[in-house]
């Protein structure tokens, strides 16, 4: 049966209460402007329920098909990557000729799915060639919108500041009469409580648009859960939002514009922009802020020219249609325990999917780049993060066969999982290929297996063949930068960096350090999977944002593996051939030289150094956006208020901007309030406030900020 596309609900013939209008917010002005305000605004629910991935999905749009320039992206990207993994199949195999021995057909399974994996790598970007830039329709639409940005034990000033420049320039865009900021906090840490209300509450008093602030207490689903529970309270009163990350912004502009592409096609659920890193500071972070800003686009392209309407989701920098987001994307904690059991922690991932497989559009619009994230500032934070990235893309495989989900969607689910799987997969390639060396160097051989043959067996290997393969393998890894940095050759972006000269011994530094670097992410990787298929959890912790150099002692205890790993395989390839010591030197360098470079690159200095040297230079950095520019403003204002228990307890005025900023108590249970109980006593029993600060626990501080009277009690002790 022929599917057709649902009636867009409008304010005339909405459900009572599913779509809210309120009037256009009155101009702000200073204090009276938070005197007016409730914290949330209210509540308008739309239901969002689980989604059962065995059953058939709600109902969307009508799929249309795929387009020629989509139909051609894929045949050169899958096509393509089918094509060199059949040559490179076929060309191991002549290597190893007749009678291939059980590690050589091992070796000749991890070379194919590597060789694979970077020959797609290759025709993806090259499919970016046929893709067609989206077109913004003149008419912006009346679309209403939210800025979502949920923050987790975040700077408060820094997060404040990105949406306070946002504001403006929404205002600026003309959507003030249209648009919204919600602060989502899943803050659990008590000593983050006043910074974010503080915070809030300065930004509301210079904002041009409403700023709404929710910190729940109960934290299920984490980030996901985060903003179900949003769209299950104010979804309704919203079309369409923005979601961001605590360190990342987008430009006015670019929701303008994702807002008017979204409101002219009523089958697209998620734009997803291209995020561009800005603010690296070390020189870890500003190697991959410089990858990012030159391989990243032509990459980004490639990706949206195969997908299609078929995208993927990261989670943050994209607009989203609320009604379609809680139509299909309530997620379920999945049956059995972390880590593959419980709460999805790769939920963009399956949010598109999701979306996808109702017949809705997921679309990475590659062409809006005043997109903007940070990124993390050391090897081994970087190392944290993917953990959890790690964790999250293997949950995927209990997805992968979902009921509905396009052939598209399982492609981005399966690149997510190999993007971890080929450490090990790379790793096992090294370790069979020094175990085959070994068998052949102290096995000996047997030339006259039989007694009456008459001429011997020689062992055959096409040494010469092998070698091009490695040299082709080398090229297909390559070839994708050197193809971006042509790219960026011939364009303004050259010059923007520094000049030709300079782009290119930044990308020759870029190539050598990631040459030295990969090799200890592999064994990063690869411990990481073990820990993931041995059932350990990886917890849920903040996001370290601004890092410093870590000493010798840590880095040395992090990295001694590594470090153990290349001494060890160096001394034994010596030994039995020193021939294979110079082609594994690269990856045995990056082993020995792990704790020296996970220092060194964490240094700010380094990186100071790298700027005034030219090198590593973006163009956001030589002219910083507006709205970068605009943010770190708002975070210098913003940093001046002092946003500390202590501080609430003399400073009225800061007490009264915390408390108006609090949801009402709820009615609990005694065996649940135990905590404001005893904090409570604890006050009445202390002399001073510092004293009873002294007194309580982190739960009794959680409840002493969150309920006024004990507030107000705690403020009339002494100072």
């Amino acid at each position: 049966m022929e599917r057709t596309d649902p009636p867009l609900l409008t304010d005339r013939d909405a459900p009572a209460g599913m779509i809210h209008r309120p009037a256009p917010m009155p101009p702000v002005a200073g204090s009276r402007w938070l005197g007016h305000m409730p914290p949330v605004p209210p509540e308008a629910p739309l239901p969002m329920p689980a989604q059962d991935f065995r059953a058939a999905p709600p109902p969307g749009p009508a799929r249309e098909p795929a387009t020629a320039s989509v139909l051609a992206a894929r045949l050169i990207a899958f096509g393509g990557a089918a094509l060199i993994t059949a040559i490179g199949f076929w060309q191991m195999l002549i290597v190893f000729s007749d009678g291939i021995q059980p590690l050589q057909w091992a070796l000749l399974a991890f070379f194919t799915l590597t060789f694979g994996w970077v020959g797609f790598s290759f025709c993806s970007l090259i499919a970016g060639l046929v893709a067609r830039p989206p077109v913004t329709p003149a008419d912006p639409g009346t679309a209403r919108v939210a800025i979502v940005m949920p923050i987790y034990h975040e700077d408060p000033a820094d997060s404040m500041g990105m949406l306070g420049a946002l504001a403006d320039q929404l205002a600026e865009a003309g959507l003030s009469d249209r648009a919204e900021i919600f602060v989502l906090s899943d803050s659990r840490d008590p000593e983050f409580f006043a910074a974010e209300t503080l915070a809030v509450a300065a930004l509301r008093d210079h904002c041009p648009l409403p700023v709404w602030y929710r910190r729940r207490t109960d934290n299920t689903g984490r980030k996901a859960g985060n903003i179900a529970e949003f769209v299950r309270r104010w979804g309704g009163r919203y079309d369409q939002m923005v979601v961001l990350d605590a360190d990342s912004v987008v430009s006015g502009d670019v929701v303008r514009q994702m807002s008017a592409r979204m409101s002219a096609d009523p089958a697209i659920a998620l734009i997803q922009t291209l995020p561009m890193l800005v603010g690296g500071q070390t020189l870890f972070a500003r190697v991959i802020q410089f990858a990012g800003r030159v391989y990243g686009p032509p990459i980004g392209r490639g990706v949206a020219a195969w997908s299609g309407d078929n995208g993927n989701f990261w989670g943050h920098n994209a607009m989203i249609r609320v009604r379609a987001f809680a139509e299909c994307c309530g997620l379920p904690e999945l049956p059995g325990s972390p880590p593959f059991g419980g709460t999805i922690l790769s939920h963009d991932f399956v949010e598109a999917a999701l979306l996808r497989r109702a017949g809705w559009k997921v679309r990475l619009d590659w062409d809006l780049r005043a997109s903007y994230e940070g990124c993390p500032p050391t090897l081994l934070d970087m190392a944290v993060r993917e953990r959890r990235w790690a964790q999250g893309n293997l949950q995927h495989l209990r997805l992968i066969g979902a009921r509905g989900f396009t052939a598209i969607s399982r492609v981005h689910f399966v690149i997510g999982v190999l993007g971890f799987l080929m450490s090990p997969v790379w790793l096992a390639m090294i370790l069979v290929g020094l175990a085959l060396t070994a068998n052949v160097i102290l096995s000996r051989p047997e030339y006259f297996p039989n007694s009456y043959q008459l001429f011997p067996d020689w062992p055959t290997f096409d040494a010469a063949r092998m070698t091009w393969l490695f040299v082709a393998a080398m090229t297909l890894l390559l070839l994708p930068k050197f193809v971006a940095l042509g790219r960026a050759w011939r364009r303004p972006l050259a010059s923007d960096v520094g000049g030709r000269p300079r782009i290119l011994l930044s990308a020759l530094f870029e190539i050598v350090l990631s040459a030295l670097i990969a090799p200890v992410q592999m064994l990063i990787q690869t411990r990481q999977i073990l820990e993931i298929l041995r059932g350990r959890n990886s917890g849920w912790e903040s996001q370290v944002r601004k890092g410093s150099m870590p000493p010798w002692g840590l880095v040395l205890r992090r990295h001694a593996i590594h470090v153990v790993s290349g001494v060890v395989t160096l001394v034994v390839v010596t030994m039995l051939s020193p021939s294979h010591a110079l082609w594994l030197s690269p990856i045995l360098a990056g082993l020995i030289l792990a704790p020296a470079i996970s220092r060194w690159t964490a240094s700010p200095v380094f990186g100071r150094w790298a700027r005034m040297a030219g090198l590593l230079v973006t163009p956001e950095e030589r002219v910083p956006p507006a709205i970068v520019v605009s943010s770190m403003a708002h975070a210098r204002r913003l940093r001046h208020v002092e946003g500390t228990t202590p501080a609430l307890g003399r400073d009225p005025q800061a007490r009264a901007r915390h408390v108006a900023l609090l949801p009402p108590l709820p009615d609990l249970p005694v065996a649940e309030r135990l905590p404001a109980i005893a904090a409570e006593a604890k006050i009445s029993a202390a002399a001073s406030q510092p004293q009873a600060l002294g007194f309580l626990d982190r739960a009794e501080r959680a409840a002493l900020l969150s309920d006024p009277r004990l507030l107000e009690r705690w403020a009339a002790l002494p100072r």
